[in-house]
Order: structure tokens, then C-alpha cells, then sequence
């Protein structure tokens, strides 16, 4: 056998590529579908550990507050600091405590691995890149509550070299929609 069949060459997966393909989500119904008018088929299947809530009206839900974070701080590149929020509300999210491959955690760790060896702010990965369309890409959701914005700051914090959050960042998108669904 050659050489060359020996190798294994690594698997690549580009965030910023996926980010594009992802239509941005209003409601996290998807615009295009809503034009469209498609509607999503229920099974009535429950995974378990699923979060299975209805969305009360008016408030917001974890996925909306990650993609409330790209209006907020699109431009910063993910940081491990944001990984780790970005895990934190995930598993809040769906209730489910591993990763799911492809999934938005997935994603922002990726991101800041390879934004840790870039060699350029202009290779960097953005939260813009990887939040895109968080809503469509979780399973399930739920509304944000004042827990679920302790979990993910705690995860922000204890992952930045300075114990701080980033002021705009996914911690306080997350704490923002918690404090607009307690007052309703």
C-alpha cells in the first residue's frame, strides 16, 4: 500500500459557510418557510431529557436571546469564554447535557479553537458567524428564565482569563430576555 492511501486527512467543517446557508429566523420560524407558509410536522415523540415547553406568548426563548446577541456583538470573534455560554444555554435549551454534533455548541467551540491559531482578526470566526439562525438550530427551546441567565453567565465567567462577561456579549442577551419574561 502507498503512502498516500495510509493518510487520513482531517475532517473540516467551516462555520462561516453554514452561517450563510442558514436562513435567519423571525419567531424561530424560518422567513423564507414563513412566506412560504410551510408548517414544521409534529411526531408527538418526546427524546428523552427533551424540553417539550410551549412558548407563552410575548416571551422570549434561548435560541431568540443567542440570536438577539449578533445584533448585540456580531462583529467579536468567539472566544472560549463564548463557547462556553454558548454550551451553557444550549444544554438549557434542550435539557440534554452532551453536545449535539452540528448543533450551535458544536459550532462555537470550533470557532474558538480556530480562532485561538488564527493569525488574523480578518480570519477570525464572528459570534455573527456561528449565531446565525440559533433558533432553527436547536431542537427544542424554551423561554429564558433567571436560572438559565445564572447558568450562562456563571459558564462566560469562569471561562474568561479576567472572570468577566462581555458587556453585549451572550451572557447578557441571555439575562436580557430572562428580565423581559419575569416582568410579563
Amino acid at each position: 500500500m502507498s503512502q498516500e492511501k495510509l493518510e487520513k486527512k482531517p475532517i473540516t467543517y467551516d462555520v462561516k459557510e453554514e452561517a450563510k446557508k442558514t436562513p435567519a429566523t423571525e419567531g424561530g420560524i424560518a422567513t423564507d418557510d414563513k412566506e412560504k407558509g410551510v408548517v414544521a410536522e409534529s411526531t408527538g415523540v418526546q427524546d428523552e431529557g427533551e424540553v417539550n415547553q410551549k412558548k407563552p406568548e410575548g416571551t422570549i426563548t434561548i435560541g431568540e436571546a443567542l440570536e438577539a446577541a449578533v445584533l448585540t456583538a456580531g462583529n467579536k470573534p468567539v472566544e472560549w469564554s463564548d463557547a462556553a455560554a454558548i454550551q451553557a444555554a444550549e444544554v438549557r435549551a434542550t435539557g440534554k447535557t452532551n453536545i449535539m454534533p452540528g448543533g450551535v455548541a458544536a459550532s462555537a467551540q470550533s470557532a474558538a479553537t480556530l480562532n485561538a491559531r488564527a493569525n488574523s482578526e480578518d480570519d477570525k470566526t464572528t459570534l455573527a458567524d456561528v449565531l446565525t439562525g440559533a433558533s432553527s438550530k436547536l431542537p427544542s427551546d424554551k423561554p429564558a428564565t433567571r436560572k438559565d441567565a445564572e447558568g450562562v453567565t456563571g459558564a462566560e465567567m469562569r471561562n474568561d482569563p479576567h472572570l468577566t462577561t462581555y458587556p453585549t456579549g451572550v451572557a447578557a442577551s441571555v439575562a436580557a430576555a430572562a428580565r423581559i419574561n419575569q416582568a410579563k
